[in-house]
């Protein structure tokens, strides 16, 4: 066997219906596997399946369907008439810095007088301030609009309204008890808001605020909105699609200067641009400014209509991005270390690290790299020397909602915000421990084991024939990709391995050829090239993974990009041959049970654990094979040895080596004729010396010293003859006997068969003999529990 890394969610297993589905596909004139996709994903209807399909035909909701839209759009249009100084406070990530954009393009395109303000990561914090704001006050501004930020600003609201000002927040992060005392509210999850859509991201709130100030769609801020919006990572459905898939059209042929010079220092192309540059190529960029400095330059950025400016805005962004990346990876090193050294998995369902002077800038991307690698729910803290205050961002996993098993500690926990699956926070260091404690019980309560083992959503089943390059270009109707809308991730169940190597410079990566039904397909699977060592020739895998088109020398042909492997039946590796230490070399690092039947052979594991020396019943008993690694180091004395230890349960894999400290395998066994020629030989020259002339006869014959010595031990049992000091005499009465009476006959058969079996059978002859075994195994022990049933 080979144990999954993940648990696969099968999302298909109520999707059953095959004649709906061929009906769909018929109507959509797409293939089985993209309508099955559909129909996991919610889709029922062929005109359910037009508008997801062909969302760019869709039009965009009414904005003034959020609650206060027409409040706020009314006081703006007062500022511009009346010359009022506005100013848009947003925030330092991606979704803050493109929400910010949009709302200055916006308003600027509409004569107003306006400025922005967004607050520094590690002087400020997240969110208003009560400082931020007094300085705006002082500087004569009476109008603040929020961009991404705002909906937990209680004080400072409050503070707005005693200065004079007025407060429009425009946000779309998760509503705590109570709201803000502010001019206007748009949220799209505001309680008494009729909007139908309500995850739009900080950008898309602010892209819905442009819509309504300008009477009509401002198709040119898409790009940007898109931007922030997978940036963010909403649900990728409804409008955030259509946004996001406009947008995407957009930035392909952008002729903004700060786009274009960003697409540049990524060294991205931009007419390939898709989900996945704005994901891990764009929005890295934009967020690494925010996390390492002011993130000013990042909107001047998008602003610009310089293209010099743009050029060297972009480059000093992609050296941050480049500091941060660095910056990451130690914090990464020192938080497992810590981990390791303090807090075991077995005791911390919940993992909090915390540590003087981390980059508070950087602790997100940390944290989920925690999550990535210990798969628990994560808070990274960064404490200030000074103040003892420690600022922290989280991240979880499914079944642990985060924003609100952390409203519970409301008392130790002044400032936090976010969603479930991620949330900010500021705390003192000296409650650090207790909130630990609090979230590690809570943890308990509502995870289980099996919850700790990170998940792969598996979309659908997939046959292996039916993986085509038409059905992979079809698959592309369905991005953009992201939450809610993922990409789709297929299971393909037992095939074949035609041929399976390491490639890279290091072999840290697995190419295999897949076949099934005579249909093969190439699979890569990036750092899995240790898996080498651990699939046996002969198995069948399942396995889950993208399909991509690979294309190369001008030939198109479908891949399999592996996510993760399984191997659900038990495996033969076949060591026959290979030194001892170059096996145990290979072998996995736990659950492995060694066998040894001489004891010459020990030296070879010793200080290995869970070695047997077997030599009889009792040592057998002993033994549980039961999802071990079982290890048959050397020749057992026979068949039946291996067939009862074979009894002690079924293990996950055998490996055979097999080593033999003598080989009793003659060049050339002798057979009824060999004694036959022999006896009529000794007829002849009895008596024989076999000290002086036993190598001599056996070289005129062809055979071995061995085979002569054995012949004759053979007629000596048998009382042919009689040895004395080497000399050999036939006995002239004698009774007929069969070879067969012999005890040294009798070993020498056994271990010639034993030999052939074990030693010299093909792998498939050996793998065959095993798997006959266990199946007479089952069916006596499915006997006896039947036989119990009767007498009970």
């Amino acid at each position: 066997m080979l144990q999954s890394k993940m648990r696969w969610n099968r999302l298909d297993e109520h999707c059953d219906n095959i004649e709906y589905l061929n009906e769909l596909s018929k109507s959509l004139n797409l293939t089985p596997l993209v309508v099955s996709l559909l129909v996991n994903r919610g889709i029922q209807t062929i005109e359910e399946a037009h508008r997801f399909l062909y969302i760019e035909e869709q039009p965009f909701h009414d904005p003034f369907l959020l609650d206060e839209m027409d409040l706020a759009v009314r006081r703006i249009h007062r500022a511009i008439e009346k010359n009022e100084p506005i100013m848009v406070y947003g925030d330092y990530d991606a979704d803050g810095v493109s929400s910010t954009t949009i709302m200055l393009i916006a308003l600027k395109r509409l004569g107003a007088n306006v400025d922005f303000y967004i607050p520094n990561r590690f002087t400020e914090g997240y969110g208003p301030n009560e400082e931020a704001f007094l300085k705006i006050s002082e500087q004569g501004y009476k109008l603040i609009i929020t961009v991404d930020t705002g909906i937990a600003a209680i004080k400072e609201a409050s503070l707005a309204k005693e200065l004079g000002m007025d407060l429009i927040i425009t946000d779309h992060h998760e509503i705590g008890p109570t709201l803000p005392d502010a001019y206007a509210i748009i949220h799209p999850k505001k309680e008494g808001s009729l909007y139908p859509f309500k995850d739009l991201a900080g950008v898309g709130v602010a892209f819905k605020v442009a819509h309504a100030l300008f009477g009509h769609v401002p198709e040119d801020l898409i790009e940007i909105a898109a931007i922030g919006t997978i940036a963010d990572l909403v649900p990728l459905y409804d409008e955030n699609r259509l946004i996001a898939k406009k947008g995407i059209k957009h930035l392909r042929t952008s002729t903004r200067p700060g786009i274009q010079a960003l697409f540049r220092a990524a060294g991205v192309k931009q007419s390939e641009v898709d989900e996945n540059t704005i994901g891990f190529a764009i929005a890295p960029r934009i967020n690494a400014v925010g996390r390492l400095q002011s993130a000013d330059r990042a909107v001047h950025l998008l602003l610009t209509d310089d293209d010099a400016e743009a050029g060297v805005l972009a480059k000093e962004i992609d050296q941050l991005n480049k500091e941060r990346q660095h910056l990451v990876n130690v914090m990464t090193e020192e938080a497992i270390k810590e981990i390791e050294k303090n807090f075991p998995l077995e005791d911390n369902p919940v993992l909090v690290v915390a540590k003087e002077n981390w980059n508070s800038g950087v602790i997100g991307i940390v944290a989920s790299k925690l999550v990535e690698k210990y798969y628990r729910p994560t808070i990274v803290l960064s404490i200030d020397p000074e103040t003892r205050l420690a600022k922290g961002s989280a991240r979880s996993i499914e079944g642990f909602d985060l924003y609100e098993n952390l409203s519970l500690s409301r008392d130790i926990l002044p400032h936090f915000g976010g969603h479930p699956m991620a949330a900010g926070m500021t705390l003192e260091e000296k409650h650090i421990p207790e909130l630990r404690k609090r979230l590690i019980h809570l943890a308990r309560e509502q995870l289980t084991k099996e919850d700790l083992i990170p998940v792969k959503a598996v979309d659908v089943e997939c046959p292996l024939e039916n993986i085509t390059v038409e059905a992979i270009e079809q698959l592309q109707l369905l991005s953009p990709f992201g939450v809610s809308n993922p990409k789709p991730i297929f299971l393909i169940e037992d095939v074949n391995i035609l041929n399976m190597r390491r490639i890279g410079s290091d072999g840290t990566h697995l190419k295999m050829i897949l076949e099934s039904n005579h249909y093969e397909v190439d699979s890569i699977g990036f750092g899995y090239g240790d898996l080498v060592e651990e699939i046996s020739p002969l198995s069948k895998v399942s396995v889950v993974g993208e399909l991509v088109i690979n294309e190369w020398n001008n030939r198109r042909k479908p891949q399999i990009l592996l996510h993760d492997i399984a191997v659900r039946h038990w495996q033969l590796f076949d060591f026959r041959g290979k030194p001892i230490e170059q096996v145990i070399s290979k072998l996995p690092n736990e659950n492995v049970l060694f066998i040894a039947f001489q004891e010459n052979t020990l030296p070879f594991v010793k200080g290995m654990e869970n070695v047997y020396l077997i030599h009889d019943e009792e040592g057998i008993q002993k033994l549980n094979l039961h999802h071990q690694h079982l290890v048959l180091l050397d020749m057992p004395p026979s068949v039946m040895m291996l067939d009862s230890i074979l009894q002690r349960g079924k293990p996950k894999r055998i490996y055979t080596i097999f080593y033999q400290h003598s080989d009793h395998f003659f060049s050339t066994v002798p057979t009824r004729e060999h004694f036959k020629w022999y006896y009529a030989f000794l007829a002849k020259k009895s008596p024989f010396d076999l000290k002086k002339y036993g190598e001599e006869l056996a070289k005129h014959r062809g055979w071995t010293k061995e085979a002569i010595y054995f012949m004759s031990k053979v007629f000596f049992e048998l009382e042919f003859v009689t040895i004395k000091d080497g000399v050999i005499s036939l006995n002239k009465s004698t009774i007929k006997r069969d070879l067969s009476e012999s005890k040294t006959y009798q070993a020498k058969q056994q271990q010639v068969e034993l030999e052939q079996l074990l030693l010299y059978s093909s792998y498939q002859q050996l793998k065959d003999w095993f798997d006959q075994k266990f199946v007479n195994h089952q069916e006596s022990k499915r006997k006896n529990e039947h036989q119990k049933e009767k007498i009970y």
